[in-house]
């Protein structure tokens, strides 16, 4: 399919060598005994958060907040990210970015907003990531930068159990709901017309509109796909796929040190089998 052509240029993002840490033993200008030195810094420093030393070398980052990481999302986007009942914030991606936090010596901020809102945050500087299962498009790729993937997207439909929806072919000439902005309301406009789609807040109000018969079957990432179907009877999933596609982490364009310095610590944590863990705790294996 056509809409498989953009995600493969998600796989051409460089991957950043400079090395970056979290503790605090190793970051610069917190040596007691160098006091007098970091007098004369402090006052080129105040909105800069250095790493390590190789970083600290090799150039510095900034972030909206001196000390915090923040990240915008749309906490309605199972398992990657969701509330738990006390309203905290929990998944995949919540995980991932606290790790990287952690790996950068930041403190973690999530800001829960709508999907659109979460890539217009970073794009305008009021965040400094997003993280909401967003995948890299060649749209997206103008007006920000992507991180390395860190996990695999399957798009799937959702349709009701006597659907006579059996393939994707027979989408055509159907009413379909999807998550506004997502990759999923893209594709569908583009292959079956946006006459024939019907955008969202988020997918569990796209579920709602199906099983109140809105709509005729839903696109939506596999896993929150899982979730819905589970806790809601008389829904199914397609054997096929209807896209495959690779999740990243969306910087400002003109923080190009931050998405260094997240390369970085990405990496890390890939290598350490940290990310595998997360997503494992999430998504068991099938």
């Amino acid at each position: 399919m056509k809409k498989l052509l953009s995600i493969l240029l998600a796989a051409g993002m460089v991957l950043s060598v400079t090395a970056c840490g979290a503790s605090s033993e190793s970051t610069a200008s917190t040596s007691e005994s160098t006091a007098s030195e970091a007098s004369s810094t402090e006052e080129t420093t105040e909105e800069t958060i250095e790493a390590t030393p190789e970083a600290a070398a090799s150039g510095e980052f900034t972030t909206v907040t001196e000390g915090v990481l923040t990240m915008s999302t749309n906490a309605a986007f199972p398992p990657y990210e969701m509330t738990t009942d006390s309203g905290e914030f929990e998944g995949i991606d919540v995980e991932i970015a606290g790790a990287i936090a952690e790996k950068l010596g930041l403190e973690l901020q999530i800001d829960d907003m709508d999907f659109d809102a979460a890539l217009l945050a970073v794009q305008q500087g009021k965040s400094d990531i997003v993280m909401a299962g967003v995948t890299v498009t060649d749209d997206r790729l103008l007006v920000m930068n992507f991180s390395d993937s860190y996990a695999n997207g399957i798009q799937s439909v959702i349709v009701p159990e006597d659907s006579d929806i059996a393939s994707i072919d027979d989408m055509e000439g159907k009413l379909i709901g999807t998550q506004r902005g997502t990759t999923g309301n893209i594709y569908c406009s583009d292959d079956f017309g946006e006459a024939n789609v019907v955008a969202y807040d988020n997918g569990l109000t796209a579920v709602q509109a199906l099983m109140n018969g809105q709509v005729d079957c839903v696109v939506i990432d596999n896993a929150p796909a899982q979730e819905f179907v589970a806790a809601n009877a008389g829904l199914k999933i397609l054997d096929t796929e209807y896209a495959n596609e690779d999740y990243a982490i969306g910087v400002n364009k003109e923080n190009t040190a931050l998405l260094d310095a997240i390369n970085a610590a990405l990496a890390e944590l890939t290598a350490d089998g940290t990310v595998d863990e997360i997503v494992a705790k999430y998504i068991s294996a099938e």
